[in-house]
């Protein structure tokens, strides 16, 4: 298609004119009308910028079509689908795989499964290992998908229309893949980060059978499991998450902690483009933006930039940013202290981060007063969920964890959002243990928190107010 017309989901007015050609690349509930009819049909899309960056909130758009071009194919990109910071129109195209009918979707979901998850399980795991254990197969179990099993079937109903409606796949002896094989060959892939050909040999597969395989759960997840990751959206499940931050160190209306964290790649001179996503510590990166509630999990990300961008730079680029600094976020009337003081919403941050009336940072300097020792302390302690959240998702999903061969950039942004939703699939399930994670919060080896030296002053002024009720509660 071409020459659209943009505007943001219902809440929103921002509306824009985009010329050019663009390819529709996640289609959802559409209908294409013939051109020679009058008006123009919605659609609900998913764009991505140029650069491949994925920005902003999980907001459809409507788009209105001026003129049709015939649609060669769908390139499926794009996760969180909402407006990009930059947009330029995407070449390439993937051919459409044929739908299969149901009779033969039916047979392939039974497949090696037929009897059920723990049938399944038993059988699979003799073929990767040998006889699992009795006593110690949920603990297997666990280790192998970084999930339950409650948890595994739960995400196989979630992607079976997809993966199922499509083109089937066998192991390497000819016999078909079921769809739970399907959904473990891409867990493991994605939870291990073992290349394509190890997971190959693992499950009997060949190693291009694993690409597609795992590229095709990419999608699935992407369009079924977006309501995964979203911004709180009642005012009990935003209270719910204040009182929790509340509980840690004491800190009143505080909806959210953001980090950033770097995503590593192993390019060669000959990629092109290769010095723009050189980082300052020379390394080939991607940045990963979250913000994360008090159960770790993830309620707003940004992904897509090159790691060589500061953590100020990536906010300002956010959907999220323009939704706060429009006052259409973080916007509840201020919560009344003991002392009269009006402290509105806000998410809290390192010292990368600036100062603003909704983003509240740690005191800078050595020579501090004793109550902002004090409130640094607290913020340090309830920021550490951010950081937790992000080792635990590189911890559990370790495609995303170690330098990645010369990864396809356009492509890399899905497979980080993807395992963001997984991520928060395993929490929202309340698995046992979920609590459990790694050790060390460090999901950043090798890289200094950076210094954002902007200061809003009437952010300041509320800081400090905030900082004397925490003092006084802690002398009270």
């Amino acid at each position: 298609m071409a020459n659209v017309t943009m505007k943001q989901s219902a809440e929103l007015d921002a509306i824009m004119s985009l010329p050019g050609r663009y390819e529709i690349i996640s289609l959802i509930w559409a209908f294409l009308l013939d051109p020679a009819l009058q008006g123009a049909t919605e659609l609900k899309v998913y764009l991505v910028g140029g650069q491949g960056q994925v920005v902003g909130d999980p907001k459809y758009f409507r788009v209105q079509i001026s003129y049709y071009l015939p649609l060669v194919g769908f390139l499926g990109f794009n996760s969180i689908g909402f407006f990009p910071a930059l947009m330029a129109p995407l070449r390439g195209n993937k051919k459409k795989r044929k739908v299969e009918n149901k009779d033969e979707e039916n047979s392939l979901v039974s497949g090696s499964s037929e009897d059920g998850s723990s049938s399944w399980w038993n059988a699979f795991s003799k073929k990767i290992s040998g006889s699992p254990s009795q006593s110690k197969g949920l603990d297997k179990f666990k280790s192998t998908f970084q999930m339950s099993r409650n948890t595994f079937d739960y995400i196989c109903s979630l992607v079976k229309d997809h993966m199922m409606a499509k083109t089937h796949f066998s192991f390497s002896n000819g016999k078909p893949l079921s769809l739970r094989d399907q959904v473990a060959l891409a867990l493991r892939r994605l939870s291990s980060g073992n290349s394509l050909i190890s997971i190959g040999d693992l499950f009997g597969a060949h190693h291009s059978t694993v690409s597609q395989v795992t590229w095709r759960f990419i999608e699935a997840i992407e369009e079924n499991g977006l309501h995964h990751l979203r911004w709180p959206s009642t005012e009990r499940e935003m209270a719910e998450i204040k009182t929790k931050f509340e509980k840690i160190r004491g800190l009143p209306n505080c909806c959210g902690a953001i980090d950033t964290t770097h995503i590593k790649m192993m390019l060669t001179s000959s990629d092109q483009g290769a010095d723009t996503w050189l980082d300052r510590k020379e390394n080939h990166s991607m940045i990963l933006q979250v913000i994360v509630d008090s159960d770790l999990r993830f309620r707003d990300i940004v992904t897509g930039w090159p790691g060589k961008m500061n953590d100020y730079s990536v906010l300002q680029s956010s959907n999220f940013f323009k939704l706060c600094e429009k006052g259409e976020r973080l916007n509840v009337e201020k919560l009344t202290l003991l002392e009269q003081t009006g402290v509105g919403e806000y998410i809290i941050g390192d010292t990368g981060y600036p100062l603003l009336p909704w983003l509240v940072t740690p005191y800078q300097g050595k020579q501090l007063s004793e109550s902002k020792v004090e409130f640094n302390e607290r913020l340090f302690a309830t920021h550490i969920v951010a950081k937790r959240a992000l080792a635990r998702l590189k911890e559990g999903w370790k495609m995303i964890q170690g330098d990645m061969w010369r990864p396809d950039k356009h492509k890399l942004p899905r497979f980080i959002f993807v395992c963001c939703i997984l991520h928060n699939i395993v929490i929202d399930m309340e698995d046992e243990d979920s609590d459990e994670g790694p050790s060390s919060h460090h999901h950043d080896p090798g890289y200094r928190d950076e210094v954002c030296e902007f200061v809003d002053e009437s952010a300041s002024n509320l800081r400090d107010k905030l900082s004397m009720h925490l003092s006084g509660s802690l002398h009270s």
